[in-house]
C-alpha cells in the first residue's frame, strides 16, 4: 500500500516510460513479498502454485531480457505499529468495528500469516537455487530496498509500494510489462521535485495527513488534495518540525507567522489614510452615477456622450484600490483556510507520531552485516527437481524455460574471459543467424550446436506447459503476470542439433567479436550481391520482379479523355494486337511480378 489516499495519482503524471535498455548491466532490488501479494491476488485459483510459477519465469526474464541484475529483498519483523494496521485492515475487510481493535503494544509484533510466510520460504528457496542474492530486511522490505537505492548498491527498486520514496529512494519501477515497446513504468524522485515541487520530508508530511501502512487513518478530514496544498506553505527542512508545533497545539505560532507574511498588505483598519473609493453602479467603474450620466468615464470605451456602458453580468473592476481590496480578501481567506487545518491537526491525539517519522527517516541500518551482493551459476539439476516436485513439470520443460538465463549468463562469463566455451556444458557457439526486432528492440538470433548422433526425447520434442490446460479466469491482471518467455525452437541437421535463442547484440558483441565481425561481413556481402543484381529502374517506371507496383502504374487506364481524338489516344496509348504477340514474348517478362504478367498475357 504505502501513502494512502491515492498517492499514485498524484506521481503519475510525472511517471516515466523506459525501454528494454533500461536495466541492462544494472543492479536492481526487488520487493519479493510485492510479487507474492500481487501474483496471489491475479492467479489464485487458476495456476498451481502460482508465487513459485511466476518468481521463476519474471527472474529469467530479468536476467535474459532485460540483463538485469537482480537483488530480492524480503521483510523482516514488523513494527507493533505496523502489526495494529495489519489488523485494522482485516477488521475493515471483515466488517468489523474499529473501536474492538487493540492498542499496539511496545517490542510486540504480529507475523505474516502462514500462508503468506510458506509461499515467501518457498519462493526464496528457488530464488537461492537459481543463484540470486536475497536479502532479509529486520523491518520493512521496501525501506532495505530505498536504502540500497540510496547509498548506490542498486540503481532502482521495484515494488508497488509508494512509501519507497519516504524512505529514501531515487528511482522506483512501479510496473513491468515484457510484451510492449515501453516495458517500465518508472518514477524518479528528480522529477517528483521538479514537478511537485515537493522534496522527502514533504512527502513524509503528506503521508503523516492522509495515513500509511503504520497509521491508517491519518487526520480525519484531511484528503490528499488539502495536504498537498497545506505543505506547500512550508520549506522541506521546516515541515517536520512545524507539524511538531502545530500537534502539540501551539496555533500562536502559526498565527504570528501568518501576520508577518500579511505585513505586506495594508489592512482596511490599519490604514488610517485609506478611504472607500465609490463606484458607478451602471459602469462599475470608480466615479458616481451622476457624473457618469452625463460623460463617459476614462475606463470606458464608449466614444458617444451619452455616459458610460452598462457593465457586463459577472463584472469585477481591476481599479487599484479594487485590486488591493481582493488580494486581501483572498489572503485573509487563505489564513482562514490554515487556520481551520491547523486546528484540525491540533485535535488529533499523538500527532504526529515521532516514531513513524524516524521510521520514515531510516536513520538506522536495515540489515545486519556486510551486503553480499553476488550471483552464482544456477543449480540446474536442484532446480529441475524442485520444480518437478512443486510444479510437477517436465525436466525437458524446466531446462528449456532455463536456456534464455543461462545463455545470458553464459555470454557474460565469455566476455570477462571465461574458460568454459559450452552453454550448459553441451552446446557451443555456431553462427549468428539473423538481426531479429522484437517490441522496437534488435536482437541476435544465435544458434547453437551440439553434435550428437542419438537424440533422446528429452532434447528434441520441445515440451508443452503443464498448466495451459488450467483455465486462468477473466483476471485482467492473468496475461500480463505470465511473463512466460518464449518456447525454443530445436533442429536436427546432419548429425547435430541447434537451438536458437535471442541475445543482447552488445553482449555478443563483447562475447564473441570475431563472429559478430564475420556476420556483418556476410551481410554486407549479400546486400551488395542483392542490389548488383536489381535492374537499373527504366524511365517508363516499372517495378522490378518483387516490388510491388503502385496502383497507377499496375491498372493503367484505357479511358479515352475528352479533348484527345481516338487516333491521338491510340497513338498514345497503341493497343496490343496478336501480331506483335512474338515481340511480347521477347520482352524480359521475367523482370514483372507473376499477377504482371498474367495481366499481359490475358489482356
Amino acid at each position: 500500500m504505502g501513502v494512502g489516499g491515492n498517492f499514485w495519482d498524484l506521481l503519475k503524471p510525472y511517471a516515466r516510460a523506459e525501454g528494454f535498455d533500461f536495466l541492462r548491466n544494472k543492479r536492481v532490488a526487488v520487493d519479493l513479498s510485492y510479487w507474492i501479494v500481487q501474483q496471489e491476488t491475479a492467479l489464485k485459483g487458476h495456476i498451481r502454485n502460482p508465487h513459485i510459477r511466476l518468481t521463476f519465469f519474471r527472474t529469467i526474464n530479468l536476467f535474459s531480457k532485460f540483463g538485469a541484475f537482480p537483488v530480492f529483498v524480503t521483510d523482516g519483523t514488523a513494527s507493533p505499529l505496523k502489526s495494529q494496521a495489519r489488523i485494522a485492515r482485516f477488521f475493515r475487510a471483515s466488517g468489523i468495528d474499529l473501536s474492538s481493535l487493540p492498542a499496539a503494544e511496545e517490542g510486540i509484533s504480529i507475523e505474516r500469516n502462514k500462508a503468506f510466510q510458506k509461499c515467501e520460504k518457498e519462493c526464496v528457496e528457488l530464488l537461492e537455487l537459481l543463484g540470486v542474492p536475497v536479502l532479509k530486511a529486520k523491518g520493512e522490505a521496501e525501506a532495505l530496498c530505498a536504502q540500497l537505492n540510496r547509498e548506490g548498491l542498486v540503481d532502482a527498486c521495484i515494488t508497488s509500494d509508494s512509501d519507497t520514496f519516504l524512505f529514501g529512494a531515487n528511482c522506483v519501477v512501479k510496473n513491468m510489462q515484457p510484451n510492449s515497446n515501453e516495458p517500465f513504468e518508472c518514477y524518479h524522485m528528480s522529477d517528483i521535485e521538479s514537478g511537485l515541487g515537493l522534496r522527502r520530508n514533504q512527502l513524509i508530511a503528506i503521508s503523516l495527513l492522509v495515513g500509511n501502512d503504520h497509521n491508517l487513518t491519518g487526520v480525519p478530514g484531511i484528503g490528499l488534495e488539502t495536504a498537498f496544498r497545506f505543505v506547500k506553505y512550508f520549506n522541506d527542512d521546516e515541515i517536520l518540525y512545524r507539524l511538531g508545533e502545530i500537534g502539540g497545539g501551539d496555533l500562536q505560532v502559526f498565527q504570528r507567522d501568518v501576520n508577518l507574511d500579511n505585513s505586506f498588505i495594508p489592512s482596511s483598519d490599519e490604514s488610517p489614510g485609506k478611504t472607500k473609493v465609490p463606484h458607478c453602479s451602471i459602469c462599475g467603474h470608480p466615479g458616481s452615477k451622476k457624473a457618469h450620466l452625463k460623460f463617459a468615464c476614462q475606463y470606458c470605451s464608449s466614444t458617444t456622450d451619452e455616459g458610460c456602458i452598462q457593465k457586463p453580468l459577472g463584472f469585477k473592476c481591476n481599479c487599484l484600490p479594487c485590486d488591493l481590496d481582493n488580494k486581501e480578501k483572498e489572503q485573509k481567506r487563505n489564513d482562514n483556510w490554515k487556520l481551520k487545518i491547523c486546528r484540525m491537526i491540533a485535535s488529533e491525539k499523538n500527532f504526529p507520531n515521532n516514531e513513524i517519522t524516524e521510521m520514515y527517516l531510516n536513520r538506522q541500518q536495515q540489515y545486519d552485516g556486510d551486503y553480499n551482493l553476488s550471483w552464482e551459476n544456477p543449480k540446474i539439476d536442484m532446480i529441475v527437481d524442485y520444480l518437478a516436485y512443486y510444479q510437477h513439470w517436465e525436466p525437458s520443460y524446466t531446462r528449456q524455460r532455463m536456456l534464455p538465463m543461462l545463455s545470458t549468463i553464459f555470454l557474460r562469463d565469455v566476455a570477462s574471459n571465461s574458460k568454459d566455451q559450452l552453454l550448459g556444458g553441451q552446446y557451443e557457439f555456431d553462427s549468428i543467424q539473423r538481426v531479429k526486432t522484437r517490441f522496437g528492440h534488435q536482437l541476435y538470433v544465435i544458434n547453437w550446436k551440439k553434435p550428437t548422433r542419438e537424440m533422446s526425447n528429452e532434447i528434441c520434442t520441445p515440451s508443452e506447459d503443464p498448466d495451459t490446460g488450467q483455465e486462468l479466469g477473466t483476471a485482467d491482471e492473468s496475461t500480463d503476470l505470465l511473463d512466460e518467455p518464449d518456447a525454443l525452437q530445436i533442429h536436427i541437421k546432419g548429425g547435430c542439433s541447434f537451438l536458437s535463442t535471442e541475445e543482447d547484440m552488445v553482449l555478443v558483441q563483447n562475447a564473441f567479436p570475431e563472429k559478430v565481425s564475420q556476420f556483418l561481413r556476410d551481410k554486407e556481402l549479400k546486400e551488395s550481391k542483392s542490389r548488383r543484381k536489381r535492374p537499373m529502374k527504366s524511365d517508363n517506371s516499372e517495378s522490378p520482379r518483387g516490388v510491388q507496383l503502385s496502383i497507377t502504374n499496375f491498372y493503367r487506364s484505357s479511358k479515352v479523355p475528352c479533348h484527345e481524338t481516338p487516333e491521338e489516344s491510340e497513338t498514345r496509348c497503341p493497343k496490343i494486337s496478336a501480331d506483335t504477340s512474338g515481340e511480347r514474348d521477347k520482352e524480359p517478362m521475367r523482370n514483372y511480378s507473376k499477377s504482371a504478367r498474367r495481366k499481359l498475357l490475358f489482356d
